[in-house]
């Protein structure tokens, strides 16, 4: 059985893009369109059995109709081929008002083949080309949907963050009751595990969310764990494995240097009805993000050029370019913006920052409001120095000649 599980497609995230004006759809919508094509011709080709998306299917809670148009156009092609596509609800699906539908209930309404929708915690079981599989499927869960207000009365956030977290427990354990141990198991889950690298959805998170420790998911009744959430694809654990897809797409910087795409999960039974999980992450040509970084000193006599030969040393042709330059106040004013922009004018986006360092003044000590004699400010100026004492002392002789007499004072 070949599953392939992949998860936070959040078609609507548009930044860092403009309009493409032969479609008429932002280039960063056709960047994520791109990469589920990708997905789908994969599946496809190789006769995939199952595919598992674990959840935000979009940004928003209420997505555009060009963007739910371009989504079931994708669905319906795995329909037709006869590939089940398991669709798993996570937070950014859910609506803002309880009675209001999912962002991805249509699909169950209209009961499209070979569809097939999770928004409750309970078990389905999938006919599939390679067998009948069993999902247990976790879609995100709201604290009011979980608890009531007698069971956070009087509880602080870790007690509450507990009790979450044992009534989650109890609803996995509540399914795990219910499988047949002579079919594969699947875990789908979109939640937040503990200790998990996060990526660019760190961003996206407001407030505190509650978070599941890693020996409530991976059990020996499952035969793999697909997480949806975290945007960063990771193995949490092998036996079962437990992992994160990641996103299909890079969003922000925060996805820089992370590899994009999704795992394929194959299960093989031997003539014992013993059962094998072997996985592997399957990579798609997600955009670029490219950080370049430039630090000027003051004796640089070009800064313009040492700007351009730093970013000539990096392929920007269709990146999404951030531009960082650190310089001293003196060389603020001899930067050439102009002929940056011609040059990333090949990046698909590009951004210029400049930091500007501004030199402290030398503090004598801790001396700030009183006033110190020039011959006092002399010798506290040569501590600071670091001045040999045998040299701080002729220096000071010097010193107290040039000044004695003079009755002035210097505030610091």
């Amino acid at each position: 059985m070949k599953i392939i599980h992949f998860a936070d497609l959040h078609l609507g995230i548009e930044t860092y893009g403009h309009i493409n004006p032969e479609t008429g759809l932002s280039t960063r919508l056709e960047d994520c369109l791109r990469a589920l094509d990708s997905m789908v011709d994969y599946a496809i080709d190789n006769h995939v059995d199952l595919v598992l998306f674990c959840g935000d299917a979009y940004k928003s809670r209420e997505p555009s109709q060009t963007q739910q148009r371009e989504l079931a156009r994708r669905i319906r092609r795995l329909s037709e081929n006869n590939i089940p596509f398991f669709i798993l609800v996570g937070n950014h699906d859910l609506p803002n008002a309880v009675g209001r539908a999912t962002s991805t209930e249509i699909f169950d309404t209209l009961s499209v083949k070979n569809i097939y929708v999770a928004n409750r915690p309970q078990v389905y079981r999938i006919p599939t080309a390679g067998g009948a599989v069993q999902i247990v499927a976790l879609p995100w869960l709201r604290r009011n949907a979980l608890l009531t207000r007698e069971d956070t009365r009087n509880l602080d956030f870790n007690q509450i963050t507990q009790k979450l977290q044992q009534i989650l427990t109890d609803v996995i354990a509540s399914c795990v009751e219910k499988l047949n141990p002579a079919l594969p198991a699947l875990l789908a889950a979109h939640v937040w595990v503990e200790n998990a690298r996060v990526g660019s959805e760190d961003s996206m998170t407001m407030g505190n969310e509650h978070k599941l420790l890693l020996s409530n998911l991976n059990l020996p009744a499952f035969d793999y764990v697909a997480l949806g959430h975290i945007h960063r694809h990771q193995v949490l654990a092998e036996k079962p494995p437990v992992t994160y897809a990641g996103s299909l797409e890079r969003f922000d910087f925060g996805d820089e240097d992370d590899e994009k795409g999704f795992y394929l999960v194959e299960i093989e039974t031997d003539a014992n009805g013993a059962r094998r999980t072997g996985y592997h992450f399957q990579p798609v040509a997600a955009r670029r993000f490219l950080t370049i970084k430039v630090s000027l000193e003051e004796d640089t006599l070009d800064p313009t050029g040492a700007v351009l030969a730093r970013i000539a040393e990096h392929e920007i042709k269709d990146a999404i370019v951030r531009l960082h330059i650190s310089l001293p106040t003196s060389l603020e004013g001899q930067l050439r913006d102009s002929e940056f922009n011609s040059v990333l004018a090949a990046a698909h986006h590009a951004t210029i920052a400049r930091e500007i360092r501004r030199e402290t003044r030398l503090r004598l000590g801790n001396y700030r409001e009183e006033e110190l004699t020039p011959l006092r400010a002399l010798e506290e100026y040569l501590k600071v120095k670091n001045v040999s004492s045998e040299r701080a002392k002729t220096l000071m002789e010097y010193g107290k000649d040039l000044i004695e007499g003079t009755g002035e004072t210097v505030t610091l």
